[in-house]
């Protein structure tokens, strides 16, 4: 089922936040739209800094993508240093590069200033190597990352065999910067801590008009409105109404299936380590164990259509085929998100108007640089100063994927899951 309400993360949330409707008409230094890791990171900062803060969510904070994650505090984009650099030239891709690498710091050093209570694991991240050729890829990418002064290792089959509990890969790339949380609390936990800084959080708010006029911004809600000389727009891939607005980018699916708390004997043997993983399927894999010991498992896909069966058997298999002691475990409940891709993978900052920036296109990869694209653009807007922003703004971003080749991938990503099915892998 993809009903938040079957949503592991939210069945198992230590951290709640009480957000409610805005009602009447306010003002503020700064109004930001979204609530997810980018927004809420944005109003946790701003408001420590002083400013007054009100932000606006369509549904509660964490609804999106923030609380459908695989719970992957990573160090970096999907891409490897060169093709970052690639695109954004040298000086701006060492630059990005950099402050990735210590997004997970930040977020991990958040959890624990604010008491956090997300499940945090910092035990590492696994890439593991599905094929020989997604192995020749690790070693392209160990060798960029630590001449990058990455601090990752690049594990043998024996010793991916001995931290995953499986023998189903031929090595693994380790990163020792990055970790796991309930990526729900966590967001959770961010929305409190922005309360507590003084930040006003209002759910079932949803941004029905934005204006700037003689200054000063205005987003109007069904409950009131607010006026604010700064504006953050943080809605990534759960953006509603206000089509001339929308971040450009092309929405692509990710499913995920939970069991129920693995038995001890099972568990002991299956990622001693805590890492969360991925695999380097063209169809990507992810797996990890909640703090609980529940196996999460997930790929490309949504789970809202009747080929969703699909997707639900591939799973059943691919546990198997992981892990053989598994096979037959039920797969209690299952939900799917959408995550913004861009075509080049790298997120982007715009300009929506004067005294406004938005950020979107985290390809999957939100936590860490979701917070600190939040935090970035607070101090940019409050400073006056963009030089501390993670990649450069621009006005507009004119994505080149097309609706045809989303229809694609996703299809793609159903037929592979199927075939995959068939023949047991």
């Amino acid at each position: 089922m993809s009903d938040t309400t079957r949503n592991l993360w939210h069945l198992t949330s230590a951290e709640q936040v009480t957000a409610p409707p805005l009602a009447g008409d306010v003002t503020a230094d700064l109004v930001v739209i979204g609530g997810g890791y980018t927004g809420l990171s944005a109003a946790l900062h701003a408001a420590e800094q002083g400013a007054d803060v009100r932000l606006v969510e369509a549904e509660m904070p964490g609804h999106g993508g923030s609380g459908r994650n695989v719970g992957l505090a990573n160090a970096g984009l999907w891409l490897p240093p060169d093709d970052i650099r690639a695109h954004l030239g040298k000086t701006a891709g060492d630059r990005l590069i950099a402050l990735l690498a210590g997004a997970p710091g930040m977020v991990f050093e958040l959890i624990d200033r604010h008491g956090i209570t997300c499940e945090p694991v910092r035990g590492g991240t696994l890439h593991c190597a599905h094929s020989p050729s997604g192995l020749a890829d690790l070693k392209r990418r160990h060798a960029q990352l630590t001449a990058s002064g990455a601090p990752v290792e690049l594990l043998s089959s024996e010793e991916t065999a001995r931290r995953t509990g499986s023998a189903a890969f031929h090595g693994a790339l380790f990163d020792p910067r990055a970790g796991t949380i309930q990526p729900l609390a966590y967001a959770c936990g961010l929305a409190r801590a922005a309360q507590g800084a003084g930040a006003q959080m209002h759910g079932q708010s949803p941004a029905l008009e934005v204006e700037h006029k003689d200054g000063v911004w205005q987003v109007r809600t069904p409950g009131g409105s607010i006026r604010a000389r700064q504006l953050i727009q943080a809605t990534n891939a759960y953006h509603r109404g206000l089509a001339r607005r929308k971040p450009a980018h092309v929405p692509v699916h990710y499913f995920q299936y939970a069991t129920d708390p693995l038995p001890e004997k099972s568990r002991a043997a299956i990622l001693p380590g805590g890492e969360g993983c991925w695999d380097t399927g063209l169809i990507m894999t992810s797996f990890r164990l909640d703090r609980e010991g529940r196996m999460i498992i997930g790929g490309m896909g949504a789970l809202d259509h009747p080929a969703s069966g699909i997707h639900r058997a591939w799973v059943r298999r691919k546990l198997a085929q992981l892990y053989p002691a598994l096979s037959g475990q039920p797969l209690v409940t299952g939900w799917h998100g959408r995550i913004a891709m861009t075509g080049d993978h790298i997120p982007k900052i715009t300009r929506p108007g004067p005294g406004a920036l938005a950020a979107h296109g985290y390809s999957g990869r939100g936590i860490g640089p979701g917070t600190l694209f939040g935090k970035a653009m607070a101090e940019a807007l409050l400073s006056g100063d963009e030089t501390g922003l993670p990649i450069p703004a621009i006005d507009n971003h004119a994505e080149r994927w097309t609706t045809l080749q989303q229809a694609y991938v996703e299809t793609g990503a159903t037929l592979m899951h199927l075939i995959r099915a068939r023949v047991g892998y």
